[in-house]
């Protein structure tokens, strides 16, 4: 039987995707809306595989909770997979649960989706002292990510963030907000209890170059002003402008934006009152981390952090100028950006933190296309850009993978009822598209009890939802136990 009847007259195209994240929803609604599939050239069936027993990836657990977008994503996302095209299997973990060779034996293709979750290093001494934290760390805590920790140590009064990204913005953004305002977001208790015993006075963000090469989009700098009782303030060093600054904030909207912003804050903070807020957020920018350093009164903990002033070079690079600056903080958080986790089985990257590809077509260790293998989002490109850059993303990878459906090794055992007789076999207790709407009708009734009763934790306020945290709950809520 040649490969095109295997894939097109006697069965359809199975292809498997590992991630649930934006990123490989959107390939996956992209394989079903392609002209081949629309014109009946080919038939496809689909199986989005997710490590957790939820849905969405990044938008449930990457995503600050008051970030106005979230829930637009969220019910782009869910149209998609509610259509019943497309079958999810929560609670299963790649390389443990379900291996490549697998997935070899079940699929004609696999999608990896799995983006990137862990913190890009930071190579200065004192990294490693006792509240020197990675924010992608801090952000799986607040997002109430049932893998991590339900605790989390907020004893500092003076914080630094390092990084100039949405990421940065939102740590900064989390740790200076007043745990009350946050109710009306679906931040699990856990959570509300730690940040309401928080003794923050002051938050500090810094960034490397000058205010027009900030990395953070309008909509994320707008929303720190949206912050009750939390001043934002800005120092007129900070504001060095270049030749190639001048050009980008002409030619650039978005810079133009951002820039007239921050101006504009530092102009009306020059002329504000004596009436100060409890909190406060500042801005620096042209500081290049140099050193966390100890606390002589407790030894193994952060004491301060030193930086070197910088300069730009003409380019909207920034250069060093030898004059250092120490502040005293109690913790640190960096957001630097996010790196990539290696798969089992698959050639990886270790310097950019991708999977070896070209184009989506994931590559071997001899530097030629694994037939059957892609990749897409984030660890495919590394984590660079918006939600919405991982659809042109998808569309290449997926014109590749139907560009060589002629040619892929067909499947052994091909049928839907296969793969979950596997689960099933090994014990895996995995979850279905069902079992999300049922642990999504158990999140928005928390949500809707708690308003009923006047609010939460005291407090007088309508809340949608309330995120369930421990792994076991999910699963046993989803499968109906």
């Amino acid at each position: 039987m040649s490969v095109e009847s295997v894939h097109t007259a006697t069965r359809p195209l199975r292809v498997a995707i590992i991630g649930s994240g934006p990123a490989g929803v959107y390939a996956a609604d992209i394989l079903t809306k392609s002209q081949d599939v629309k014109d009946g050239e080919v038939h496809v069936s689909i199986d989005l595989f997710e490590r957790y027993p939820a849905p969405y990836g990044l938008i449930r657990y990457g995503v600050a909770p008051d970030h106005p977008r979230i829930k637009g994503i969220v019910n782009a996302l869910h149209k998609v997979l509610d259509r019943g095209d497309i079958r999810f299997f929560g609670n299963v973990h790649f390389g443990e649960d379900l291996t490549l060779e697998d997935l070899q034996k079940h699929y004609d293709a696999v999608i990896f989706a799995t983006g990137a979750i862990k913190d890009a290093q930071l190579n200065i001494p004192g990294i490693d002292l006792e509240g020197s934290y990675g924010g992608a760390d801090f952000v799986s805590w607040y997002d109430g990510h049932p893998d991590v920790s339900r605790e989390w140590p907020l004893e500092a009064k003076e914080i630094a963030v390092i990084g100039n990204g949405n990421v940065a913005l939102d740590v900064a953004r989390v740790l200076s907000k007043h745990a009350d305002d946050l109710l009306v977001t679906e931040i699990p208790d856990n959570v509300y209890e730690g940040l309401k015993k928080s003794p923050v006075s002051d938050v500090h963000v810094f960034g490397r170059r000058g205010p027009a090469q900030v990395k953070f989009t309008p909509l994320e700098l707008r929303e720190l002003s949206h912050s009750r009782d939390v001043d934002i303030v800005l120092y007129p060093e900070d504001f060095d402008f270049d030749e190639a600054s001048d050009e980008a904030i002409k030619k650039n909207n978005q810079v133009k934006t951002m820039v007239n912003t921050l101006t504009n804050w530092l102009v009306e903070e020059a002329h504000e009152g004596e009436d100060a807020s409890s909190r406060r957020l500042h801005l620096h920018f042209l500081h290049s981390p140099v050193e966390i350093l100890e606390d002589p009164e407790r030894p193994g903990h952060v004491g301060g952090i030193r930086f070197e002033r910088m300069e730009l070079d003409g380019t909207g690079n920034a250069r060093g100028t030898g004059e250092q600056v120490d502040y005293p903080v109690q913790a640190v958080y960096r957001a630097i950006g996010y790196f990539g986790s290696p798969l089992p089985g698959v050639e990886f990257d270790e310097r950019r933190g991708v999977i070896k590809n070209d184009g989506g077509r994931v590559l071997g260790a001899e530097g030629t296309h694994v037939p059957g293998l892609y990749a897409t989002g984030w660890i495919k490109r590394g984590p660079v850009g918006l939600i919405g850059h991982t659809k042109g993303d998808a569309l290449e990878t997926i014109g590749y993978l139907l560009e060589d459906r002629l040619n892929l090794p067909a499947a052994e055992a091909p049928e839907e009822a296969a793969v979950v007789e596997l689960l099933e076999g090994r014990g895996v207790r995995f979850t279905t598209w069902e079992g999300w709407n049922l642990l999504d009708a158990h999140e928005l009734a928390l949500g809707a009890a708690a308003t009923a009763n006047g609010g939460s934790h005291g407090v007088p306020v309508e809340r949608e939802r309330v995120k369930v945290v421990p792994r076991e709950e999910m699963v046993a809520i989803s499968r109906g136990e």
